[in-house]
């Protein structure tokens, strides 16, 4: 994608070492990308939530997967495994996954 817009923009593009950018390759300012979010998340139906708490939840999901803690870490991108575990992970109860297995079960496929 990043290719097609560099072509488009032509002389008015701006290189750099970013992943994500503008259309003219500049860095995406955090509104920008948060109003973007926003609208991606309303054009698919799933409630409005910040940014930052799709990372909370993709540790979440990741501890309830029983990934291994410093691959959670790492994915994460963060420099102490303290950090992931104590600020972002919510791990479940046994309660909570039973809970969860019926509800993937109803969904089509269990939790192990």
């Amino acid at each position: 994608m990043q290719q097609e817009a560099r072509e488009s923009a032509g002389e008015k593009w701006q290189d750099s070492d970013l992943v994500f950018t503008t259309r003219n390759g500049t860095p995406v300012e955090p509104r920008n990308f948060n109003r973007s979010f926003e609208r991606y998340c309303e054009k698919a139906g799933v409630p409005r939530i910040r940014v930052h708490d799709t990372r909370r939840t993709c540790a979440s999901l990741l501890a309830a997967l029983d990934v291994h803690p410093r691959v959670a870490m790492r994915i994460l991108r963060h420099s102490q495994i303290s950090v992931t575990m104590n600020v972002y992970t919510q791990v479940p109860a046994p309660e909570t996954r039973r809970a969860l297995n019926r509800l993937n079960q109803s969904l089509g496929e269990p939790l192990s």
